[in-house]
């Protein structure tokens, strides 16, 4: 096993347990986002950043060319922040968080929410593309 995968490895546990960690609607839906996020593209890397003492846990990310989202959990929301979201087509309209910010764009999932994963697929595969250049 090389150390890319291993890191990989480690990294996918991590939000394996994090997921559990969550149980629940945020636990659940942190798990369907990430489904439909690896399904977009099968070479996206799961790493896992910004740990320390107050989020032991760390935040979920999803790579390929640099940053594509990040997967967040509050207690009354599972955030994605997309990295260049600004830069990527929404025809859908499901961006509906940091609207105003001059390169992020967000996806803020509340109980009961559904996100519309044809669309979601559709984000990951342009921040993938934009991303590769």
């Amino acid at each position: 096993m090389t150390n890319d995968t291993a890191a990989e490895k480690s990294a996918s546990e991590l939000i394996d347990a994090k997921i559990a960690g969550l149980g629940g609607w945020r636990g659940e839906t942190l798990a369907q986002l990430r489904a439909a996020i690896r399904e977009a593209d099968p070479e996206i890397v799961e790493t896992v950043k910004w740990r320390k003492p107050t989020n032991p846990a760390g935040v979920p990310v999803w790579e390929r060319g640099g940053i594509i989202c990040t997967g967040e959990t509050y207690k009354d929301k599972v955030k994605l922040t997309f990295a260049q979201g600004a830069a990527l087509p929404d025809p859908n309209g499901i961006f509906n968080a940091s609207l105003d910010a001059g390169t992020r764009r967000a996806i803020d999932v509340f109980e009961g929410d559904r996100v519309d994963a044809a669309a979601l697929k559709a984000l990951v595969r342009a921040a993938v593309k934009t991303n590769l250049g």
